[in-house]
């Protein structure tokens, strides 16, 4: 089936509580066949599976983002084991680590990490990696767990052309977000060119992130395509050669 998958979004943000049904409609008239709806923490995830039984173009990941490891404790464990039994969920995600910020310990973020790594491997389901300025840690955790049976995506690429090849050498996708299409962002560009087109994928990551022109503004599924655009233009190729490739990649990591 030809057209846009944005593999990473958050349409369970209350950012898009008020105007859900226009958000669908226009990512819809913008082509995009398929979203990824990740969770971030149990009543996200909750809600991520929800809207994937109301909507069959939309496809739920759970977990709990980095930011909440201390949250994480028996309860959250047994809610996100339960969760991603579900016949929609189709990865776990998003975990990882996240030392811009620092809202939990490294160490329990770390903790945290290895188990839904752990559980993606017992369930066979791929992974969505967050990974903010915590290269080195990410991809020594990356390593220590390889191989896992169905792979995952590092999403919102933001390290060096070193660290992505290396994630390919793990079977891991690379995923660009809108700041692929920043004016500054030439470093970014430089390596989402390199990356092998099938080991490819676009994403939002809305509602953050907005790409240009939008840029300032709330983000959604409907942009996704200037995502394509920036890393079409990067690549010398035509904006539907990213697209084509990329819905296709994300049809094979996901299973969808």
């Amino acid at each position: 089936m030809p057209g846009l998958i944005d593999s990473h979004a958050h349409l369970n943000d209350p950012a898009f509580a008020a105007d859900l049904a226009g958000v669908l409609g226009r990512l819809q008239e913008a082509g995009v066949v398929a979203v990824i709806n990740v969770g971030y923490d149990v009543p996200s995830s909750r809600r991520a599976v929800e809207q994937a039984h109301r909507w069959q173009f939309i496809y739920a990941a759970v977990a709990i983002h980095p930011h909440d490891a201390m949250t994480f404790d028996s309860e959250a464990e047994a809610a996100i084991r339960g969760l991603a039994g579900d016949s929609r969920v189709v990865a776990i995600g998003e975990t990882g680590l996240d030392y811009y910020r620092n809202l939990s310990p490294r160490q329990r973020q770390q903790e945290v990490f290895r188990w839904h790594l752990e559980l993606a491997r017992s369930l066979r389901l791929p992974v969505i990696v967050h990974d903010r300025d915590a290269h080195e840690d990410t991809l020594q955790i990356l390593k220590k767990a390889a191989p896992l049976p169905a792979g995952g995506v590092l999403h919102c690429f933001s390290g060096s052309w070193e660290m992505a090849r290396e994630c390919l050498g793990l079977g891991f996708y690379i995923s660009f977000a809108g700041p692929v299409s920043f004016k500054n962002a030439h470093k970014l560009r430089a390596v989402a060119a390199r990356v092998p087109l099938e080991r490819l994928l676009i994403e939002t990551d809305c509602p953050y992130l907005t790409p240009e022109p939008h840029r300032g503004r709330r983000n959604e599924p409907a942009y996704v395509g200037l995502v394509a655009d920036a890393i079409a233009a990067a690549r010398g190729l035509a904006p539907e050669a990213v697209s084509e490739a990329t819905a296709a990649n994300a049809r094979r990591l996901f299973g969808i």
